[in-house]
Parts: C-alpha cells; structure tokens; sequence
C-alpha cells in the first residue's frame, strides 16, 4: 500500500481543514493509499509550535496590524531569510519522520513544511516521494515558493493565481488551479426545507449567515454593532448567527435579540457542525475572508460581505473578493448598515454577484487535487 504523509500546522484553521479534508476524500475513494496527517510544527518542536501559535493568535486579536506588518516583511529581506534558515535546521528533524513512514507522496499545506521538504530534496535525502504543495488563501506569498523547482505539483485558489505563480518562474504544468480543498459535505445535496424545519426559519425570507468571526473577530465593536443594527433596523431578513467559542459574544447576541424583539427570524448559534447545510439555505454571508470560509462560500454559490479582515492574507483574500465581483468589504470609514442594506435590498447587486460567484460554486477542489495526484 502506498502512503501519503500530509503536514500541517495549527496557525489558523484553513491549515488543519484543507489537510484533513485531503485526508478524509483518501480514505473514502482511494483504498490504495494510507493517508497520514501530521502537525509537523508540533512534532519538531513543541515549545516553538506553542510559542509561534500563541504569537500569532495574540497578534491577530489584540495587534492585527502588527501581525500584517510581519507577514508582508516575511515575503523578502532579513525575517524572510531567518524563516528559511530556521526552516533548513529543522528539516534535518523532520527527516526522521519521513523515513519512519516511507511516504511515495508528501503533501503540505503549510509553506513552512513545504520549505523543509524541498531542502530535504534538493539534499537527494527524499527520492522518488512527490511532494505537492496546497496553497490555502487567494493571493500567494513568497514564503510558499521557496524551493519551488523540487516541488511536483502547486494546487491554488484560482486561475489569476496560477498566472501569478507562472510569472514568477513556476512551470505552467505544475499549477494546477483547483481551489482550495474543503470537506466533501459542501457537495452534498440538501433537502433545504427539512434544514428551514430543524432551525425553525422561513422558506421564504431573505437568509443572511453570519459568522460573528471566532477568535480572532469576536470583541470587535462594529461585529456586535452589525448585529444589532440588522435586529433593529431590517425586518424583511433572517439571519443565523454563529458566535463561535466566544461566550460573551454569544451573550450579547442573545440579549440584542431579546431587546428587539427578533427571537423569530434571528436564531443565535455558540457553534455548530451543520456549516454545509446552513449554507445550504442561504443568500449570503457576513464574514472575515478566511481561506476556507471564503472556498466554502464560493462552491456553495454564495456572495460575502466581508468584515474585520487580518491585516496580511486576510486583506489580501478581501482585495481579490471585491476586485473580482465577489463580494462586497465593509472598510474601516464604511457604515456597516448602509452597506448592508444596500446589498440585500438591490436585486441587481444580488444577481451580478450571484452570476459572478456561480462560476466558482460546485468547484470540487478536493477530488481535482486527489485525481491529479494519484491518478
């Protein structure tokens, strides 16, 4: 039987998603290969993992510009070079694992394993393994290209980043443009009256899925502002709001309703694992433009309303959104009511955006990069 080792890190949840995506599609279509997901940080060095995680979790919350700051000067001059220096040592680590499972493929979906695993072969220490990178935001930075020329394959979010990698010197027939891998129940087909029943939501109303932003976009002033001017001021919605593991946030979400008087049509979630069939039912989103949750909304044929975006690959993500008709980002000078309101409320806007991401809905990334790989 042959194996895939497949690496990620625990540095945001588009990481983990797109590796585990990648492992459970193997599991279930590829009786042939072993598919084996690994933090790779986690096992080098755990105090790093710890330290590095916890870094940039603070940076996001509480000095997001800070964090944009890093992330642009880690693409070139001295933090980019101490990156990959750093990442060279612990590749020798790394090597210890590879050789214990003998992959024939290592996919990584994380730049830095990606940087190991290309010095491991240029080193001639990784022979006939293939090694794929997935790339898991919508524009690229430089830190996935290091060692390009001993990587097999590059799968990307889309085709204008293919051509970004093409004009940097990455070879056309290793850019494979198959969107970023997501779970196969975004594929499924919904009975959407029965999810209308179970969340006890009309039909016949306007559906707006707001995710209120997890860790990192939950305490922001104008997340909870958000909420409360669409309870107070548009009645002709409903919306599921999911306020993630933030309890106060939960709290206060459940005291606007209350206030309002929007128990009916406002239904207020901690969290759940139905993200496919809320999608499923609904007509928009409201949401930071994270990797996954922008792939999930595009093959679900959904437009955003982008909100709290992370200074660095978030910005970036929001940048290709608006610029390619996607999506509509509420900036920091906006008044988030109006923007809203004008979105849901004008059937043109609603029906170019609903055109423009339609070309993206039903894009089964994870099946393209397996079939590519293995096939």
């Amino acid at each position: 039987m042959k194996k895939a080792l497949i690496f990620y890190a625990c540095y945001g949840g588009g990481h983990i998603s797109a590796a585990n995506s990648i492992k459970e599609y193997i599991e279930q279509f590829y009786p042939d290969i072993q598919p084996i997901a690994i933090d790779f940080m986690n096992y080098l060095n755990v105090t790093i993992d710890k330290l590095t995680t916890t870094a940039y979790e603070e940076m996001a919350k509480k000095v997001p510009n800070l964090w944009g700051t890093v992330y642009m000067k880690s693409e070139k001059g001295a933090l980019a070079r101490f990156s990959i220096d750093s990442n060279k040592l612990l590749a020798i680590k790394l090597h210890f694992l590879i050789k214990k499972y003998k992959p024939d493929y290592i996919i990584s979906t994380h730049p830095f394993s990606s940087q190991m695993c290309a010095y491991l072969k240029k080193k001639n220490k990784l022979p006939r393994i293939k090694l794929a990178t997935i790339m898991t935001d919508f524009a690229p930075h430089d830190q996935w290209l290091v060692g390009a020329e001993y990587i097999n394959y590059y799968f990307v979010a889309h085709e204008a980043m293919k051509n970004s990698l093409i004009k940097k010197g990455i070879s056309e027939r290793k850019v494979f443009a198959t969107g970023i891998p997501l779970s196969n129940r975004f594929f499924l087909k919904y009975d959407k009256e029965t999810i209308f029943k179970e969340n006890d939501l009309s039909k016949d109303k306007f559906t707006i899925l707001f995710f209120a932003g997890g860790r990192f976009g939950l305490g922001k002033k104008n997340t909870y502002k958000i909420i409360e001017d669409i309870a107070r001021y548009i009645d002709n919605v409903q919306v599921i709001a999911i306020s993630g593991k933030n309890k106060k946030m939960f709290e206060s979400f459940k005291q606007t309703v209350s206030k309002y008087n929007r128990k009916n049509d406002i239904k207020v979630l901690e969290f759940t694992d139905k993200v496919p069939e809320l999608m499923h039912i609904s007509d928009i989103v409201i949401s930071k433009p994270g990797g996954l949750t922008t792939s999930e909304c595009l093959v679900c044929g959904l437009p955003m309303i982008i909100i709290n975006p992370i200074p660095g690959q978030e910005e970036q993500n929001a940048e290709f959104l608006e610029k390619s008709g996607l999506a509509y980002w509420i900036k920091e000078d906006d008044n988030p009511l109006g923007v809203i309101f004008k979105v849901i409320n004008n059937k043109d806007i609603m029906d170019r955006l609903k055109q423009n991401v339609n070309q993206y809905a039903n894009h089964n990334s994870t099946k393209e990069i397996c079939d590519i790989l293995f096939n």
